[in-house]
């Protein structure tokens, strides 16, 4: 779609992209996507590609929408495309991270307990590392001053979130990532939350690894996520789990493994090209509209869903400052699947963690879907369902 018919594309034709809406108030991108008629559109292509020219469609095509898969996820996280590896989801490019990082003489890694359980998980099983985890004082922020009490010199990892999964609140990483820096450990950001709706330039974060993927709000669908490498490094690096796109010339198919120069150092086997077009057409439009206009429909439609839930007598964890947070509003519920079944009979879509009730509005939402979930949730409330 070229520049200027875009420009004249409203919020209403954008909403009209997603069939979802036609039948069900979903409230849950924070989760998944729904489901475009572009990305749809572009899954068919793969499957015509398939069935025209078979294997034969790696030498052209195919692998053509790698590169430009490759170049999206670069431009939305304000990368070079030589920075960007892919993988199937982030535990893989997580694992391919940490077998680059020497942890020999700096055995620790500092993460919080509101990361995402991936990202804690590794480096709690991982042979070799003492893991350490900072407690939340709120359950929905970790104050820099935590890491600086934790972060040594025995630290090689400092992790954390742009935006945590079950609050919405926004980490600042490039202070995370000058504090790690200090102390002479390097900075590994969680950003799958973020992307979409937050703008990000990871040059200026000065991060060193970031992990996302296209599930979320790149509404690309399940299968693809991305490392980042910070560009100075990867000559440095060597991980040590890779696979046969890792190879500097992989195509020679030679006995002897050699290092790519770029990123594709850390990446495994074959991806799943159905992923790749579905992730390709979803970040086409993400950065069609444009990130920063996303953020600030974000913001609308967030002080929206919060007014609304507030007058109906819920009390969503927002701060005073909403552009402290993303588009993830989590309810306190007593019983959240409960109350998340409760919503679904309604027609309306959303999703539970730990004590909340999670609903998550994008650029395609409009304030009656909020209304329509705020009347569903004082429904189940008289009902006893809270």
């Amino acid at each position: 779609m070229r520049r200027a018919e875009t420009a004249t594309l409203t919020w209403a034709d954008y909403r009209a992209e997603f069939p979802i809406f036609e039948s069900t108030t979903y409230l849950n991108t924070c989760s998944l996507a729904p489901l475009s008629r572009r990305v749809a559109a572009a899954v068919g292509e793969y499957l015509r590609l398939w069935q025209q020219f078979g294997a034969s469609a790696w030498y052209g095509p195919w692998w053509e929408e790698i590169a430009t898969l490759r170049r999206r996820v670069a431009q939305v996280i304000g990368a070079d495309p030589s920075e960007v590896a892919l993988f199937p989801h982030v535990t893989a490019a997580l694992v391919a991270a940490a077998s680059a990082v020497d942890f020999r003489t700096r055995p620790r890694v500092v993460c919080s307990e509101l990361e995402f359980p991936t990202t804690r998980y590794l480096w709690q099983t991982k042979t070799g590392i003492a893991a350490v985890t900072l407690n939340s004082p709120d359950g929905m922020t970790l104050p820099l001053e935590e890491y600086d009490r934790a972060v040594d010199d025995r630290t090689a990892l400092v992790v954390g979130s742009h935006v945590y999964f079950t609050s919405g609140m926004v980490q600042d990483i490039t202070a995370l990532a000058r504090l790690a820096h200090a102390r002479g450990a390097s900075c590994l950001i969680d950003a799958y939350q973020s992307l979409g709706q937050l703008p990000l330039d990871v040059h200026a974060t000065g991060v060193d690894f970031l992990v996302g993927g296209t599930l979320k709000w790149l509404l690309g669908g399940s299968g693809l996520a991305f490392l980042y490498v910070r560009g100075d490094l990867i000559p440095r690096l060597q991980p040590e789990v890779i696979g046969w796109f890792a190879h500097r010339d992989q195509f020679t198919f030679a006995p002897a493994f050699e290092y790519a120069a770029d990123a594709r150092r850390f990446e495994g086997g074959t991806p799943s090209v159905a992923a790749v077009y579905a992730a390709s057409a979803g970040l086409q439009i993400v950065l069609e509209i444009g990130v920063e206009r996303l953020r600030a429909r974000q913001l609308e439609l967030t002080s929206d869903l919060v007014a609304r839930a507030r007058e109906t007598g819920l009390r969503p964890r927002v701060p005073s400052d909403l552009r402290q947070h993303a588009g993830i509003v989590t309810i306190p519920r007593a019983d959240p699947p409960a109350v998340v079944r409760g919503l679904r009979e309604q027609g309306v879509i959303v999703d539970d963690r730990p004590g909340v009730v999670r609903v998550s509005p994008f650029f395609f939402n409009v304030p009656d879907d909020h209304q329509r979930a705020v009347d569903a949730f004082a429904a189940l409330e008289r009902r006893g369902v809270r």
